[in-house]
């Protein structure tokens, strides 16, 4: 067995403060101090665990951050409002005007529509590439590159990033690779692996209700307290802050993400095998025929299983539009965006969360006009499931 971050999660203890075995919730945008020096010296960042207002930091995120850092093994982690508030704070607290990003071309549609649209406004230069060409991703390196970005594996086509040999590129050019590992909590380890910084949309499978939105930045402490520094922090200047109830919840609910992802693993493993039978063009991570299988099970933490999404390429934007509906009907989850819940949702990526990627790029990154992204649900009747979908492609 390799990385348990369940255990490290389980091993963070934190009280109420009334001794609750919930972490109480502030409820406070602002605290005391007894002396105004101890008040100057939180703003200098001189003063570890005291508070100063909640858009630097307050109890109940830095409950969550803990829990956060635990999980990934960083020394630190800092939590947002949204996943892209962790993106783009964290790129902008690292890059300069001048300066040189390479990232993979196949990413979540509002990443790449911020490396592509607003970064260079800045003059940031981005260079896209096929993560999964080592070479590709070298020749892409330049003097000035300061990140290598990437998803463990990638949204919409799941290709899987070799988290270790990135490092390796990016530390021998003097930059740092930044993972987003929003599709698969606890399967990866990306800092164990190698990665300096590891992002996240906690929307998606770390709460796994959607009733919130919510990112995290897990890394050094010195990269923490650079973006939560009062005088040109990133995500203390930008102001994306996660109401503290909000994490409160979080928090509870990270506490089952162990058992969650082996259920997200399980149904999706079984729905992407009984349908490949079929003969439909698939792509999920934890079958033999996925390009990346073996590099998949080689860094994965394998007792988490292979993650809760498949893609499924119904060939039209109509095709699967028409099988979209049926499924519904057939109530086997919702069409809708989004990932991580424990109803199963389904949606043609290329007209959906990945619409802002222009059609041309689209083509030339193999994303079909057909390709349907499913987010594999808790059923306890899986079995079920399939039949249902199964129907509704016949």
């Amino acid at each position: 067995m390799k990385s348990d971050p369940a255990k490290r999660i389980y091993d963070v203890q934190q009280f109420g403060e009334f001794g609750g075995v919930n972490p109480s919730i502030t409820d406070s945008s602002t605290y005391t101090f007894l002396e105004g020096e101890t008040m100057e010296e939180t703003f200098q960042g001189h003063m570890e665990g005291c508070f100063l207002y909640s858009r630097h930091w307050n109890p109940s995120n830095k409950y969550l951050a803990d829990a956060l850092a635990a999980m990934e093994k960083t020394e630190s982690a800092w939590v947002t409002s949204s996943g892209m508030a962790a993106i783009t704070c964290s790129l902008l607290q690292l890059c300069h005007s001048g300066d040189h990003i390479v990232t993979s071309v196949t990413t979540y549609g509002g990443t790449y529509a911020f490396l592509k649209n607003w970064l260079p406004k800045y003059n940031i230069e981005v260079s896209f590439v096929d993560i999964t060409n080592l070479e590709q991703v070298k020749n892409a390196i330049k003097f000035n590159t300061k990140v290598i970005y990437t998803e463990t594996v990638t949204n919409p086509l799941l290709q899987v990033s070799d988290i270790p040999e990135l490092a390796k590129i990016a530390h021998e050019a003097g930059a740092k690779l930044m993972v987003d590992n929003t599709f698969t909590p606890m399967i990866f380890s990306p800092a164990e692996l190698g990665a300096d910084f590891v992002v996240y949309s906690m929307t998606k499978f770390i709460n796994g209700k959607n009733d919130c939105v919510a990112g995290a930045i897990c890394g050094s402490k010195e990269f923490i307290n650079q973006l939560s520094n009062v005088n040109d922090g990133t995500a203390m200047l930008l102001g994306p802050v996660l109401d503290p109830l909000r994490s409160s919840g979080i928090l509870k609910n990270i506490h089952t993400l162990h058992l969650r992802m082996k259920q997200h693993s399980s149904n999706a493993l079984y729905v992407a095998l009984e349908l490949e039978k079929t003969g439909l063009s698939l792509k999920y991570p934890g079958l033999q025929s996925h390009p990346q299988h073996e590099l998949h099970t080689r860094l994965m933490n394998s007792q988490f299983g292979y993650g809760g999404i498949l893609a499924i390429d119904f060939g039209t934007e109509k095709n699967a539009n028409q099988i979209m509906y049926k499924m519904q009907q057939e109530n086997v989850g919702y069409l809708a965006v989004s990932l991580g819940y424990f109803r199963t949702l389904f949606s043609c990526s290329g007209h959906s969360t990945s619409s802002e990627i222009p059609p041309e790029v689209q083509h030339e990154m193999g994303l079909s006009d057909g390709l349907v992204r499913l987010s594999i649900g808790l059923d306890n009747n899986i079995e079920e499931v399939v039949e249902k979908i199964k129907r509704c492609i016949n």
